[in-house]
């Protein structure tokens, strides 16, 4: 069986380390290349020498050098960085795995344009668990349709620098669009001060920063005498990683397109 070979952004990271242990653990993927900003002190460095165990692939900031041969990006950056590397993917026939979050509506547009020349997966969270309750939401959202205000709260790290979260923002989509309605209308950020008497027809949002919390996601329906909690909560981000395995192999046989998760899983 042929290797899918797969190229790493920001691999001397958090969620890059983690990537290149998933590949190096898995028999069917090949790490074929490592990329860092440049400036950064792991270039040059093998990308899993943290792991006592070297990749062979050494860290780099070259686009060209570090898909050469890749059938797939994946990418866990930030959007200005991301951006730069779809032009190059899409330009080239790479495929992309986009786990990166926080782009705004013309990065967005970006992402939908290069789906035309490149295959990709843009999600906001690669989490199995995630996308499964993504589906659950639906489903609620139905349910709870009248008579159930709708409040979504998030917890991550220190260092997370948007808000709120992108799965928080895709749970907001999720439920606005199964109830009829625009979350860009109907979403509210943040309260303070004499707000009035809660708007039944909003969607809430909350937003906890602090320590090391990897991701915690909660929706509350809240009715007159129940409410219903449907939560995610992830303990490492070897989950993540694991699904944007699922992600690069999903795309192994497709020239263009965009996908997310909900197709990776067949949900």
């Amino acid at each position: 069986m042929t290797e899918l070979k797969i190229a790493i952004a920001g691999a001397s990271g958090r969620m890059g380390k983690m990537l290149v242990e998933a590949i190096a653990a898995a028999s069917d993927v090949r790490l074929s290349g490592a990329l860092d900003v440049a400036g950064s002190p792991a270039l040059g460095h093998d990308a899993g020498a943290f792991l006592g165990r070297p990749a062979g692939v050494a860290i780099t900031s070259s686009l060209a050098t570090a898909l050469a041969g890749a059938r797939c990006l994946i990418d866990f950056t930030r959007p200005e960085g991301t951006l730069a590397h779809l032009a190059y993917c899409a330009e080239h026939g790479i495929a992309m795995v986009i786990g990166t979050t926080g782009f705004d509506d013309a990065g967005k547009a970006a992402i939908r344009q290069a789906a035309e020349k490149t295959a990709i997966v843009f999600a906001p969270n690669m989490s199995v668990g995630v996308n499964v309750t993504l589906k659950l939401l639906e489903m609620a959202a139905k349910s709870f349709a009248e008579g159930y205000d709708i409040e979504i709260v998030e917890a991550h790290h220190r260092h997370k620098v948007d808000a709120p979260s992108g799965t928080a923002l895709m749970m907001g989509e999720v439920i606005a669009g199964a109830l009829g309605r625009d979350l860009k209308q109907c979403a509210v950020y943040g309260r303070e001060g004499v707000t009035g008497a809660r708007d039944p027809s909003t969607i809430g949002f909350a937003t906890i920063r602090g320590g090391d919390i990897v991701g915690d996601h909660t929706v509350l329906f809240a009715g007159d005498g129940e409410r219903i909690e449907i939560s995610h909560k992830s303990s490492s981000r070897v989950t993540y990683a694991h699904g944007a395995l699922r992600a690069a192999r999903f795309l192994a046989d497709k020239s263009s397109g965009l996908y997310d998760m909900r197709d990776v899983l067949g949900l």
